[in-house]
């Protein structure tokens, strides 16, 4: 991992395994449906929804402080805790460093492989739901340094300063399907002009671990994605987005990316905005 720009900030499946017991260490798994993590889950990790605990209901991220707060504070977490982000989508982990980071939480890191690689490598797994004493947890203010606005995104359509990236699948970006398809009335497929599309999965290797930095930077340079352009990545509700981003600024360490949060959830709904197809 040392050819990362920061490869402090991912942690393997070994280095969880002999701190599964620090009582300074947290493992949260965040999927959408919680079946699975009742059924098998990480020994002493918390669970959160993603519906019930980060989205809004509009499919916004929860961007209130007092809600984050809440949510760490249920989870026994304090501001010197070290918490560890994974789920059974190996983008759900950046994702979450992403969402600590906007509120001001330093010590996240992210489990590299994710749920998927500790069951491949037979790490151990348990049905007992974990509980914790709760804190008094306080969130700051989000860091508007790590997103970009809709009015700045639009401002930015047709400069060759900028690269609007597109992370979702071929199929979203062609607007044949959506991955949570919006209310009825208020649906409009396709992709902001001139977004580059680079699916985000193509950034991983088979068992879940990210490839390297010099595969990383071949990827994205060929796309003309580089270093000293200010990049928007995309994707649905910004979770994706949020973890090109994650790639991005902490594997290669591009200075100049946030994440379009509001992503197609908000830009498919505006009826000023253009769309492409």
């Amino acid at each position: 991992m040392s050819q990362y720009t920061h490869p402090e900030v991912l942690v393997d499946t070994k280095w969880l395994m002999d701190r599964l017991n620090d009582p300074t260490v947290r493992v949260v798994e965040v999927d959408m449906n919680p079946e699975p993590y009742k059924d098998a889950h990480i020994p002493g990790a918390v669970f959160w929804n993603i519906f019930a605990d980060i989205l809004t209901p509009n499919l916004g991220i929860n961007l209130d402080p007092i809600a984050i707060a809440k949510l760490l504070s249920r989870s026994g977490i304090f501001p010197e805790t070290t918490v560890i982000a994974c789920g059974s989508n190996p983008a759900t982990g950046a994702w979450i460093f992403w969402l600590l980071k906007l509120f001001g939480h330093d010590k996240v890191y992210v489990l590299n492989g994710g749920y998927q690689k500790w069951v491949t490598e037979g790490y151990p797994l348990t049905s007992e739901l974990s509980s914790f004493a709760p804190t008094q947890y306080r969130a700051k203010s989000p860091d508007a340094n790590l997103r970009v606005l809709q009015a700045e995104v639009q401002a930015s359509l047709n400069r060759t300063d900028c690269v609007l990236l597109d992370v979702r699948t071929p199929q979203e970006y062609c607007g044949e399907v959506f991955m949570l398809k919006p209310p009825e009335g208020a649906e409009r497929g396709g992709h902001i002009p001139g977004a580059v599309h680079l699916e985000h999965t193509l950034t991983l290797n088979e068992d879940g671990t990210f490839k390297s930095a010099e595969e990383l930077y071949t990827l994205y340079s060929n796309q003309g994605i580089t270093a000293d352009k200010q990049v928007f990545p995309y994707c649905a509700i910004g979770g994706r987005s949020a973890y090109t981003w994650f790639v991005l600024k902490y594997l290669l360490g591009y200075p100049n990316v946030r994440n379009y949060d509001g992503s197609w959830n908000e830009w498919s709904r505006l009826t000023d905005v253009p769309i492409e197809q």
